[in-house]
């Protein structure tokens, strides 16, 4: 049984509660068991999984978290920079799942979010399990 940390940037809760209830339920029913930390915001989340990683306490991990497009720049510099901060840990052997959400608006990351539809806080942690199998697999 595999340990699972889910970090989540916290800004809009009634969209990262849907995504911490799809990440939740498919590490729940792959048989897996989870924590989740909260920092303020997507930019943190990379620097989060690393510390974490030092611990040698998780298997795995899932950034939780969504960044909706605003009038400057903000949107390109959070989206971009924390998806090549999670790419970075990985290429370094984490299994990470982004479950990052990069919208132009609250109607898409809706949809994204609920588990009924794309359910992408279910697939980020599908992809955490998926890269934890890969990654066992070479190990031996």
């Amino acid at each position: 049984m595999a340990h699972i940390l889910i970090v989540e940037a916290r800004f809009y809760t009634h969209l990262n509660d849907l995504l911490l209830e799809g990440a939740r339920a498919a590490i729940e029913e792959a048989g897996h068991s989870h924590e989740t930390i909260t920092v303020p915001g997507a930019l943190e989340i990379p620097g989060a999984i690393a510390l974490a990683a030092e611990s040698d306490r998780y298997d795995a991990f899932v950034g939780i978290g969504v960044v909706i497009r605003g009038e400057t720049y903000h949107f390109e510099i959070v989206a971009g920079e924390s998806a090549r901060g999670l790419m970075a840990l990985s290429m370094d052997g984490l299994a990470i799942g982004n479950g990052i959400l990069t919208t132009e608006n609250e109607a898409q990351a809706l949809t994204r979010a609920r588990r009924d539809e794309k359910d992408k806080g279910g697939e980020a942690a599908k992809a955490a399990l998926a890269m934890l199998a890969l990654r066992e697999r070479f190990a031996r």
